[in-house]
């Protein structure tokens, strides 16, 4: 018999995963806008993006979890679409807002943001966030995970 892990247990998972999905997004965003506005390669926001989709392949394998994470990266991609002032004013209080810093990074190194533009903001107005959400909640959906694409 094939065993499943319990639903609540994987949306717990999923909530848990927003934190790293949420900063590793907006890390990836900031590398790739560095690397555009210096005309240069940018393989560390590459690396943070791949980091994003091995998480979001990860959830998408229960639908709990994938709700779990993928519903609040949702709503705060339309919050980001409807109102940017709310959205920046909710995303300054997340933690690492006021130090510049990221948990991974080093003690004393360069801040990674402004304290204008908080944890999220270019994420944020992009679009990722609620591309990234969007993804994890149609993976959840019964009617698309039976189906394949490749039927025709």
């Amino acid at each position: 018999m094939k065993r499943r892990p319990r639903p609540l247990l994987a949306a717990a998972a999923g909530v848990a995963a927003l934190a790293p999905v949420y900063y590793l997004t907006d890390a990836a965003a900031r590398c790739l806008r560095t690397g555009q506005a210096a005309f240069s390669p940018a393989p560390l926001g590459l690396a943070y993006l791949a980091a994003v989709a091995v998480l979001v392949t990860l959830l998408t394998a229960w639908p709990a979890a994938a709700l779990g994470c993928g519903v609040p990266l949702t709503a705060a991609g339309v919050l980001f679409a409807l109102d940017v002032d709310a959205a920046i004013r909710l995303a300054a209080t997340l933690p690492w807002a006021r130090t510049g810093g990221l948990p991974w990074s080093p003690p004393g190194g360069a801040p990674w943001a402004e304290l204008a533009e908080p944890p999220g903001t270019l994420a944020g107005m992009s679009g990722l966030y609620a591309l990234v959400g969007a993804v994890l909640v149609l993976s959840a959906l019964p009617g698309l995970r039976r189906r394949s694409i490749l039927d025709v």
